[in-house]
């Protein structure tokens, strides 16, 4: 099975610099790691337990469909009229 992954720098400060998320759209999953490939061993990780918790209680889980990514920019004087 095929899932989409996105990943994100982390910029929260509770945690060390180099880490990123690791979000399965299709899913609703997000996950973290150290570096990107530190993201993606958690989240293959993460995907395979979910999905065998799935199968094991019976539930057909899709493989994701097309995943589209784009960026919005919301400057701060739209948000003052907001």
């Amino acid at each position: 099975m095929t899932f989409s992954v996105v990943f994100e720098r982390v910029e929260d400060s509770g945690f060390p610099a180099g880490y990123y998320y690791a979000h399965v759209p299709s899913l609703g999953l997000t996950t973290h790691g150290l570096g990107v490939e530190g993201a993606r061993k958690a989240a293959a990780d993460l995907l395979r337990l979910w999905l065998a918790e799935k199968r094991a209680s019976g539930v057909e889980v899709a493989a994701s469909s097309e995943t589209l990514f784009g960026t919005l920019e919301i400057t701060e004087d739209a948000l003052q009229s907001a």
